[in-house]
């Protein structure tokens, strides 16, 4: 797999020079690459107390991401997924303790238990003040004797660097850090493994299934389960830590685990905000990448009981952009349409020939949706079939309310409905050619030059006509052969759809971006659901 690295043996170097380079100067490193990596705030003057985190690489922003004020002094950096060595932990300490100590927020992993343990006795032997708290709040496996550290790290480093910044002692930011992680539990969800760089991936998750509870070097999970959608996936995340949520409120850390998409996740944090099982999850941090894996295609929830202190302490601000910040979880609020935007509701009436000649359309676009994204995923982005399948189904769902006995009022309304249920210049071009047809009809046109009044006005708006590789190719010589029945409509809508795998450059379109050897060979997707569109119901009628 093809990734933007230099080399695997300078990569994390590479990565945090370029993290320092970007801080604005807030940022800088002790000088002892390859062996030594360690990020440290610019302006520390050793006054309070330090906080020191680190681990593996391959989890950012975590570590150095949340070094600043108000959170980390310094992290100690490793190889991917490796601990930093003992040396790098006892460099961080001595780099950046004073009179006040220092808390090191260690991970529950072997190696950094060990490492940083044993520079922490080290640190102690120079006369360092040293505390170390161990977090272990991963609920995927209970019965391991010794639990994963994971996302709900972040809450310990928010909160203790928000106590160390106000100048809290180390005891007592020692024990808030103690109390924090014996009460919050997380776990995490993903559709896929993480690619280490230099390895080959492992493809333990097979198509169609869900790992539950798989670590964040991507250790296998407690179970695979099949996946269904973004609902049940945080369902059954919110199911496993309904024994953690108490009563009172709570606050939920959304966490990206690497490569879910900023609308994945969107739409994972609807899910969490309105599940009954988050009834008090009354705040959240997130959705944002907190604690990744690298690439891994999941994402994690933590959460955390909060009395007043520990809400003003995560709602404290600090100036790290990797950092979301705590809000409330609210209900979606809406405003009113300005006037003029409602929609206009038709007067409805009854036609079944009508009707079943919408819904078979309707029904033609939907089944087709896998065929037309597969085919303009050859000259587009590969949306064809879904854009069009789902002005289907809207327009399916409101045949109740259509005007079908009246043509002239129904081709305006069904103008209308795509108008405000298709999206891209699809939604646009149909609702203008069935606008202008209906208004042809309102001035005593047949229907079938009312449909070609329709097609006039889309070509003169939209700028394409015949041989400019669009639907047009299709609907062009259907409508002219329509008179003649549905047979010959059907006909001249599939040869204009074949023809447009013969043209080498598009006019028109999307497609007129892509390059001519892309589209020779496969036919234009919007004139291939016109001649669909035809032939079903020329075989349906």
């Amino acid at each position: 797999m093809n990734q933007f690295i230099n080399a695997k043996e300078t990569l994390v170097t590479d990565a945090i020079d370029g993290l320092i380079a970007t801080s604005g100067g807030a940022l800088s490193r002790l000088d002892g690459y390859p062996h030594i990596k360690v990020v440290c705030r610019a302006d520390w003057d050793k006054s309070q107390v330090a906080l020191i985190s680190g681990g593996g690489s391959g989890h950012e922003p975590a570590h150095a991401g949340f070094v600043g004020a108000g959170m980390l002094t310094a992290a100690v950096c490793g190889e991917v997924f490796a601990s930093p060595s003992v040396d790098a932990v006892l460099a961080g300490i001595l780099a950046v303790t004073g009179e006040a100590g220092c808390l090191l927020i260690v991970k529950n992993y072997t190696g950094d238990r060990l490492n940083f343990g044993l520079a922490a006795e080290r640190a102690r032997a120079f006369g360092v003040k040293v505390s170390m708290v161990v977090v272990d709040d991963d609920i995927a496996l209970p019965d391991l004797p010794q639990s994963r550290g994971v996302a709900g790290t972040l809450f310990v480093h928010k909160i203790a660097g928000a106590m160390a910044q106000d100048g809290a002692d180390l005891d007592t930011i020692t024990k808030a850090a103690q109390s924090v992680i014996a009460n919050m539990a997380s776990i995490g969800k993903s559709l896929d493994t993480c690619t280490v760089p230099g390895s080959a991936k492992e493809d333990r998750i097979a198509p169609g299934m869900a790992e539950l509870g798989l670590g964040i070097h991507g250790e296998a999970g407690v179970e695979q389960v099949a996946f269904k959608d973004a609902r049940t996936a945080m369902d059954i995340v919110l199911d496993r830590l309904a024994s953690k949520i108490g009563s009172g409120p709570h606050v939920a850390l959304l966490n990206n685990l690497g490569s879910t998409t900023p609308l994945e996740m969107s739409i994972l944090a609807h899910e969490l905000a309105t599940s009954p099982k988050a009834a008090n999850l009354q705040h959240i941090i997130g959705p944002a990448p907190l604690m990744t894996s690298l690439d891994m295609h999941g994402f994690s929830v933590s959460v955390l009981p909060v009395d007043d202190t520990t809400k003003t302490l995560l709602a404290a601000p600090v100036e790290l952009s990797a950092w979301p910040g705590m809000v409330d979880i609210t209900p979606v609020a809406t405003r009113p349409l300005p006037d003029g935007l409602s929609p206009i509701q038709p007067i409805p009436s009854s036609n079944p020939k009508n009707r079943a000649v919408i819904e078979q359309a309707c029904d033609l676009l939907i089944s087709a949706e896998t065929d037309l994204n597969m085919l303009d995923a050859k000259s587009g982005d590969g949306d064809t079939g879904s854009t069009l399948a789902t002005a289907a189904r809207a327009l399916n769902g409101a045949l109740d309310r259509m005007p079908l006995a009246d043509l002239t009022q129904l081709f305006r309304a069904v103008g209308n409905e795509l108008s405000q249920t298709m999206g891209g210049s699809s939604g646009v071009i149909l609702a203008i050619f069935f606008g202008a047809t209906g208004d042809a009809c309102a001035n005593g046109r047949p229907t079938s030059q009312a449909l070609m009044a329709g097609l006039d006005r889309i070509s003169q708006v939209g700028g394409a006509a015949k041989g400019d590789r669009t639907m047009i190719d299709a609907l062009g010589p259907a409508l002219q052969a329509l008179p003649d029945g549905f047979a010959a409509a059907a006909a001249a809508a599939r040869a204009g759809a074949d023809a447009t795998a013969t043209m080498d450059r598009a006019k028109a379109g999307r497609a007129s971006y892509v390059p001519p050897e892309n589209l020779i060979g496969h036919n234009d997707p919007g004139a291939e659901a016109v001649a669909l569109l035809f032939e079903g119901l020329a075989k349906a009628l």
